[in-house]
């Protein structure tokens, strides 16, 4: 009898986090994933490329943060998945480096914006934005894990993946590319769902986390299909299978997405927090799906005008 009170307690409670959980993420994606901010984001790139400018944080008060601003999850698991995330955005030098040198020769200031300037023997001379955005990402995560364990973070930072470029830049390009997105799109996603399990002071530096990666994967989105235009749908779809276990050069979207899924600790996530990300992962990209059929040749040309002459086809065979 003792016990029927106490699992109606856990009961309410579960469901009203559930609730909760669902109106955040509604709220963000509303906010975050509408077309006209999308559009926006990708209409500032040219500015960029002009006059650079990195996206400036609001005022945090680090020393605020504690476990009970997290919600719906066991603190120990949250922090694994926090770990985690910080060896993934660690090597952010590495990063930009690989991808500045399979646009430098294809589209120059894309290339500064992304790894910063080069001098003729490769020494780098500046940052690009990308990287300026990016490299405060591990910081603040770690910032984070120290001030609810209380406990210095131990970095094991992953590899990074080289530049190996074939005899056709083009084809490079959009491989590694494709891959750029994938992994911006995944790491939006998951910052989302922390979101949707944080409150307070947690919750705004996971925004500030969660807005950059969209702005950057929404660049790189446009960008590429400006770059690359190709009958919508089959564009998807041949771009896909570049990225299959058959193809060694510019990445591995089933092995990425196993690594993350890896340095995430999925094996000890809940059966409700997977669904939970998986329907954020559904819900985004229908978004930017529908999104992407703004992006008509004319619309992407008043935003980065024509496409450079040089630039070939890459061959989706």
């Amino acid at each position: 009898m003792i016990l029927l009170p106490l699992y109606q307690q856990q009961r309410h409670q579960k469901d009203r986090h559930h609730s909760e959980f669902s109106s955040t993420i509604k709220e963000f994606i509303n906010t975050y994933f509408n077309p006209s901010y999308l559009t926006d984001r990708l209409q500032e790139l040219p500015q960029q490329f002009a006059h650079p400018q990195p996206r400036r944080w609001a005022r945090i008060e680090w020393q605020s943060i504690d476990s009970t601003q997290i919600t719906g999850i066991d603190t120990p698991l949250f922090l694994a998945i926090l770990q985690g995330a910080s060896d993934t955005e660690a090597p952010i030098r590495d990063y930009t480096h690989t991808s500045r040198q399979y646009l430098d020769a294809i589209h120059p200031q894309m290339a500064e914006f992304v790894g910063g300037r080069v001098d003729a023997v490769g020494n780098s001379q500046s940052k690009g934005m990308w990287e300026l955005e990016e490299c405060r990402h591990a910081p603040a995560l770690i910032a984070i894990y120290e001030r609810i364990s209380g406990e210095k973070v131990r970095l094991n930072p992953k590899q990074a993946r080289a530049y190996q470029p074939t005899d056709c830049p083009d084809a490079d390009l959009y491989r590694h590319g494709l891959s750029r997105i994938f992994t911006e799109y995944g790491a939006a996603c998951l910052y989302l769902w922390l979101i949707g399990h944080s409150t307070g002071t947690l919750r705004q530096v996971l925004e500030e986390l969660l807005t950059d990666e969209i702005n950057h994967l929404i660049k790189f989105w446009g960008f590429g299909i400006w770059l690359y235009p190709y009958p919508k749908g089959q564009r998807f779809i041949h771009g896909c299978r570049q990225l299959l276990p058959r193809r060694s050069a510019g990445g591995n979207l089933i092995k990425t997405y196993q690594r993350m899924l890896s340095v995430l600790h999925w094996q000890h996530w809940q059966l409700q927090h997977r669904w939970q990300i998986v329907t954020i992962f559904y819900l985004v990209i229908t978004r930017l799906l529908a999104w992407h059929q703004s992006l008509t040749p004319v619309a992407l040309e008043q935003i980065f005008g024509a496409v450079p002459v040089n630039t070939r086809s890459p061959n989706y065979n």
